[in-house]
């Protein structure tokens, strides 16, 4: 048990395996967020990377199959992990998820591959 909400980067595959298919993708996104109440519900702060780099390529009038993607989605997911107390990493085939653990592992993160796993939090009643 923790008594801090912990902010976990859930990494799993995104782009990868797709071949550019934007419904395969929304498919992969779906699967990440589905992973998202779990942390909530144990008391912690999801975050997805594509929840960070999906508006700024938009931004920037640029898709996650623009030559710009590459640019942006590892640097996003590296920048969000100085903020992140934890990476849940999802089964699948992912550079980028693998780079996200490589990144956490070096920073002395803890790296879950179940959810089940994450220290459930030590919730407070509020009036």
């Amino acid at each position: 048990m923790t008594d801090k909400p912990l902010l976990i980067l859930i990494a799993g595959p995104y782009r990868s395996g797709t071949g550019g298919d934007p419904h395969a993708m929304a498919a992969n996104l779906a699967r990440l967020e589905a992973a998202a109440w779990p942390v909530f519900a144990a008391g912690h702060l999801p975050v997805i990377g594509e929840w960070i780099s999906l508006p700024v390529l938009r931004s920037a009038g640029a898709g996650p199959t623009d030559p710009l993607a590459d640019r942006v989605l590892y640097p996003a997911a590296d920048r969000l992990l100085a903020h992140c107390d934890a990476v849940l990493r999802l089964p699948g085939d992912s550079a980028g998820a693998d780079q996200d653990v490589a990144t956490a592992r070096r920073r002395g993160l803890p790296v879950y591959h179940d959810v089940a796993d994450i220290p459930r939090r030590a919730l407070q009643e509020t009036a």
